[in-house]
């Protein structure tokens, strides 16, 4: 941040913005522009902090700018075109924030960030942010405004706090938006992209309603998994100006950035990943925290190990439910990769979706593989965070008795409705219950804890355990329930020990001192907590 003193002459009406609210100021050119003029806004915070923010065009003769006040009082600020445009351009004003009644935990606490010891996320006033999340791809897309109302609240109500979805149509499976517009205008061939603000003034209210609800918005930029998809389509330039309309048209709002989808980073395609992650997020402006989204059980991040850009890793294990992807969950690359610098934040964003056909057994996935899945993902890397995903919601599905367009292997999904309820749905409540009631950013992966753990021909019983660096607190997870022995060198002594029902949220105290064998209430799965609490 740079320190500077300006004096402005506002020519606009001043407003009224709640801090870590949203600013948004629309200009009108008056004479011809076409949509790729520039419009940056320069704004000197009350402190005389500086700032620039990007403009974006949102059709005919207007532009907008968003912008995110972090300061009360009185902000300033003053536009830029290129080239200049006569009512763009060398346009003034101010308006005014001050702090909002907390109707959110945004408007409370303030936007998300990464943890100073690259860990986890917090708030911008330091409250740590569990990510329990949600995978609803086409939802923002293709729902009515009261559709989605009816998802929202449902995730609220069940203690979910991310959402993540695509923002760019078509991809192979969604041809346009429940309007039948879709991301981009008609243009030649060698013409730069061009965005179509209309589809994206329906978005608008899709990605605030998410805000409102005080729910993180991961967004997802573009998609790679298929030829024809945004990603892999357009020409690098043309990602990257997608991409940058994107972050000038959302970046004002809570969201975390997700570059791209399930690409495998390898080669070529990883290198154009990474410059185009640098082209976009290379600046020193403040920013949401970006990752990008590989493919199942892909681990392309050591490639990435130095790119600043990318502030958080997230993975998926994928749908399979053989021995080799159990492993690979509990044991495989995101219980050793953790530990190597620069930290950073690790979730699981694709676990196996319940209802979802196993790879290899050709069987839903129950609400006891989804969750056995989460549990071992919270546990193998020091504890930030998981995604949930239900297989017909993931897809915004519709048609009864069908799979998804455009995944048809993944068998016959329910309508989104009907998975909403799903059981795993309000398992991820008590989930989310229980280790915000614990200081879980604190723990580490810790497998000596366990004595005698089975071995690795058997991984569906792998036990995983996870303590703090003092040995006051730690959790085990026994996917199959049985006994457990615990080394209590590494714990101290007086702990308080309880078991946790995952599937019902309920806890019950255990008698004991830490050294000794803790035997499960019955054969499934089971929590085991010690604390000092």
């Amino acid at each position: 941040m740079v320190l500077v003193v300006v004096v402005w002459v506002g020519h606009a009406q001043a407003q009224n913005v709640p801090v870590w609210g949203l600013w948004e100021r629309a200009f009108s050119s008056r004479t011809s522009a076409g949509p790729d003029t520039g419009l940056t806004v320069d704004l000197v915070a009350p402190s005389g902090k500086a700032f620039t923010a990007a403009g974006f065009w949102d059709g005919g003769a207007t532009w907008r700018v968003r912008f995110m006040p972090t300061e009360a009082g009185r902000w300033q600020y003053r536009t830029q075109s290129v080239p200049p445009v006569e009512g763009l351009d060398r346009q003034s004003g101010e308006f005014f924030s001050e702090p909002a009644a907390a109707t959110t935990r945004f408007l409370q606490h303030g936007p998300v960030r990464v943890s100073a010891n690259g860990r986890f996320f917090e708030h911008s006033d330091g409250t740590p942010f569990f990510w329990m999340g949600d995978t609803v791809w086409y939802g923002a897309i293709l729902s009515s405004r009261a559709d989605w109302e009816t998802y929202l609240a449902d995730r609220v109500g069940k203690r979910f706090d991310v959402v993540h979805f695509n923002v760019v149509a078509p991809r192979h499976g969604v041809a346009a938006d429940e309007n039948g517009q879709i991301s981009f205008l008609d243009r030649a061939e060698r013409d730069p992209v061009r965005m179509n603000p209309r589809f994206y003034q329906r978005l608008d209210e899709r990605i605030a309603a998410v805000n409102a609800h005080g729910l993180l918005a991961g967004i997802v930029l573009t998609w790679a998994l298929r030829s024809e998809d945004s990603g892999n389509s357009l020409a690098e330039d043309d990602v990257v100006r997608v991409v940058r309309y994107l972050v000038a048209r959302y970046g004002a709002q809570h969201v975390v950035w997700i570059l791209t989808g399930d690409s495998d980073y390898a080669g070529a395609a990883g290198e154009r990943w990474r410059r185009i992650g640098r082209a976009v997020f290379g600046g020193t402006q403040p920013r949401a925290p970006v990752t990008t989204h590989p493919g199942g059980m892909v681990w392309p991040w050591e490639a990435f190990r130095n790119e600043a850009w990318l502030d958080f890793i997230i993975y998926q294990s994928g749908h399979g439910d053989d021995a080799k992807t159990l492993r690979w969950i509990h044991s495989g690359p995101p219980s050793r990769y953790w530990q190597d610098p620069p930290p950073r934040p690790v979730i699981n964003i694709e676990p196996p979706y319940e209802g979802h056909l196993g790879y290899e057994s050709r069987r839903p996935h129950t609400d006891y593989s989804t969750r056995r899945a989460i549990y071992w993902s919270l546990l193998n890397a020091p504890t930030a965070g998981v995604t949930y995903g239900a297989h017909g919601v993931w897809s915004w599905h519709t048609a009864v008795g069908r799979p998804p367009t455009d995944h048809p292997s993944t068998g016959v999904a329910k309508t989104w409705r009907e998975a909403l309820s799903f059981p795993g749905s309000a398992q991820m409540r008590h989930l989310e219950a229980f280790f915000t009631s614990i200081a879980w950013w604190r723990l580490r992966p810790d497998q000596r804890l366990i004595v005698g753990q089975p071995g690795a021909a058997d991984s569906a019983r792998h036990i995983a355990a996870s303590r703090s660096e003092e040995g006051d607190l730690a959790v085990v997870y026994l996917p199959t329930g049985g006994n457990v022995r615990l080394d209590g060198r590494l714990l101290k002594r007086g702990l308080n020990a309880e078991w946790f029902d995952p599937r019902t949220g309920s806890r019950s105290p255990v008698a004991g001192p830490p050294t000794s064998e803790f035997v499960a209430p019955d054969s499934q799965d089971w929590v085991l907590l010690l604390s000092a609490r």
